[in-house]
């Protein structure tokens, strides 16, 4: 019973939690991008659905990671981390992206035999290129620049 006190103990009040979140939208993007391009490569739909639920995913995981995000920012930085500004704006446009991107096979799951193919699949990419972009600006505030 000790050792659950103080693991409820370290992840609610001693340990940041967007660090645990965080890798979840790089993952599920990364993912999502490498199923998308396999899935054109190989002409399969299993893969484009494999990627359509990671870039879903995403959305979700992205939502967690800014809410914790913006909560660390507060509790340990003081609402002062370093280049917090851009990587709000740039979550923000994450979460755009990839739920556009989902919002869009939901209505037209043949998207990806059609002639907006190209545009779905860049916002797979473009989706991963955000969250690279993030964890490298989050990999600022630890390490510095």
């Amino acid at each position: 019973m000790e050792f659950l006190n103080r693991f409820i103990t370290a992840v609610t009040e001693l340990h940041p939690i967007h660090p645990m979140m965080v890798h979840f939208p790089i993952a599920l993007s990364g993912a999502a991008v490498l199923f998308i391009l396999i899935a054109l490569w190989k002409k399969n739909d299993l893969f484009e659905k494999m990627a359509f639920g990671n870039i879903v995913l995403t959305v979700f995981g992205t939502i967690a990671a800014g809410v914790t995000g913006m909560y660390d920012n507060q509790v340990n930085y003081l609402g002062d981390a370093t280049n917090a500004s851009l990587k709000i704006l740039l979550a923000m446009i994450l979460l755009i992206v990839s739920g556009a991107t989902a919002l869009v096979r939901w209505r037209k799951p043949e998207v990806l035999n059609s002639s907006g193919r190209l545009l779905y699949v860049g916002g797979y990419i473009v989706s991963f290129a955000l969250t690279l972009v993030l964890a490298f600006l989050g990999g600022v505030i630890l390490y510095g620049f």
